[in-house]
């Protein structure tokens, strides 16, 4: 760092003294210090207060007594849905209290650029109705420049979004001049940084469009050094089939893939994370392949008849027509209208819910695999949101690490730091190292955990102590209350 630049970040000059310091690589964790200036670390070591470098002294610098508390890379939500949050609520709390730096937008072929339309429709409203503004990637970079969130920003490009920004309707496969548009859209939004290309084959606005579509768009995202991720076709009966598809679309396009949120859905598929971790390592032999999880056995996304089956529970999360039941179960909604469910959920449309499809011994399973990386893929702008909007990431920490003890601490924050930065194409974050982006959590291992709940899920998570973005220290926790100090996040380009 030159003396001028030195000089001018003096004011910025950061000591973590005497934590924990867990790197993010996985390797063992040791104790000593870490030194931030500016926007970047500066060193780790040891008794670094007695070796300042040039224009840091005690008058200039911050000292903070990491005793007996984590120093980790600032966690990486690789799985969000925080695309239009950033910009309408950029204190972004319920992800800044959880100690996460970076949120991964655009997933589940789901992003807000490049469309522009005033009233969004199903699946795009997951992301707000009214929020698509932004007919290419440099005016989203743009937007989210101007209003600073408290986090960085790295998106992915949704091939849902794709096709409502270049096709008449969408219950068929794109032609070939709908293609080219696609593609022509996507290009550009690589060329302005995007991270990669998501889809959401689940869902019907995209169940249409065969594997060939997605494959000629994935090979546009390799070109570019960018990534695949994809909300499977099912996660139900034909999870094996659509994780093949997955796979041979990545494959043949030459991307690495992303299976987002992996699980088995419903009563008759619990357990087959015993088929399906197997077919990923058989997949990893071939082409690069990683997996994201949320800690949890619900799931949330929009009202759905086909996900209704009388057997699982299900929690409504908003309900345009009946905003009055946002919060209750749909089999006690049913019961009070005299109707069945599935007649209930037609009622209640548009509308979202959690639907408790999952088993806990899948979850563990998924959870613990050394492919898998840690994401929340909360809706922000449900009324009564799925908790793990608030607290995915502690409750890791609280249940799977130190209840569960399914992996060592090391392990859990590289799930959430230096492999997805890695799996991403997110340089220079991820990992605690001279040089890197100062993006950094200070956390006590001993009381971290969520405290949101299905009942009250708005409720910040315990045990983060400060939370440091780009350099600043954007978050503090603790009483009376926690705090967002600082909104000095950036958009992320590929690889920068």
């Amino acid at each position: 760092m030159a003396e001028n630049e030195l000089e001018s970040a003096a004011a910025r000059a950061t000591l973590l003294e005497a934590g924990l310091i867990v790197d993010g690589s996985g390797g063992p964790s040791w104790t000593g210090d870490l030194l931030l200036i500016g926007d970047r670390i500066a060193a780790l070591g040891e008794g670094l207060r007695r070796r300042l470098p040039a224009g840091v002294d005690d008058d200039t610098l911050d000292v903070v007594d990491c005793r007996a508390k984590v120093i980790a890379p600032g966690f990486i939500d690789v799985h969000t849905h925080d695309d239009a949050i950033v910009l309408r609520d950029p204190l972004c709390l319920p992800k800044i209290s959880q100690g996460i730096t970076t949120v991964v937008t655009g997933n589940c072929g789901i992003s807000l650029a490049p469309y522009r339309t005033p009233q969004a429709q199903p699946p795009l409203t997951l992301l707000g109705i009214d929020s698509f503004r932004h007919a290419t990637m440099a005016e989203y970079r743009a937007a989210v420049e101007a209003a600073r969130p408290a986090l960085n920003v790295a998106a992915l490009v949704g091939h849902t979004t794709l096709r409502f920004a270049a096709m008449e309707a969408l219950d068929r496969a794109a032609t070939d001049d709908e293609r080219a548009r696609m593609g022509a859209l996507l290009e550009a939004c690589m060329i302005d940084g995007a991270h990669g290309l998501s889809s959401g084959l689940f869902y019907e606005q995209a169940f249409a469009a065969p594997a060939e579509e997605v494959t000629g768009l994935a090979r546009i995202v390799a070109r570019h050094g960018g990534v695949y991720a994809t909300h499977l076709r099912s996660e139900m009966e034909r999870i094996i089939e659509a994780m093949h598809e997955a796979g041979d679309i990545a494959f043949g396009a030459g991307a690495p893939l992303v299976i987002s949120h992996h699980k088995c859905a419903g009563p008759a598929n619990w357990g087959r994370t015993k088929e399906t971790l197997p077919l990923v390592d058989a997949l990893a032999e071939r082409q690069e392949i990683a997996l994201d999880v949320y800690p949890y056995v619900a799931g949330s996304t929009v009202l759905r008849e086909d996900l209704v089956d009388g057997v699982i529970d299900i929690l409504i999360t908003w309900s345009d027509p009946h905003p009055g039941v946002t919060g209750r179960m749909l089999a006690d909604i049913a019961r009070e209208w005299g109707v069945d469910q599935q007649e209930a959920c037609r009622r209640l449309q548009p509308g979202g819910a959690c639907y408790f499809q999952m088993k806990e011994e899948d979850v563990e399973r998924v959870i613990a695999h050394p492919r898998t990386m840690i994401g929340s893929d909360g809706l922000p702008h449900d009324r009564h949101p799925h908790p793990r909007l608030w607290g995915a990431f502690p409750r890791v920490f609280a249940r799977y690490w130190r209840e569960r003890r399914l992996f060592t601490l090391e392990q859990a924050v590289h799930k959430m730091t230096g492999m997805t930065a890695r799996n991403l194409r997110i340089a220079d974050r991820g990992l605690l190292r001279a040089g890197a982006m100062a993006d950094v959590v200070v956390f006590d291992p001993r009381t971290i955990a969520d405290t949101a709940t299905y009942d009250r899920p708005k409720s910040a998570s315990v045990g983060i102590e400060r939370v440091f973005v780009n350099g600043a220290c954007a978050f503090r926790g603790g009483e009376p209350e926690p705090v967002v100090l600082a909104r000095a996040g950036r958009m992320l380009t590929r690889g920068a």
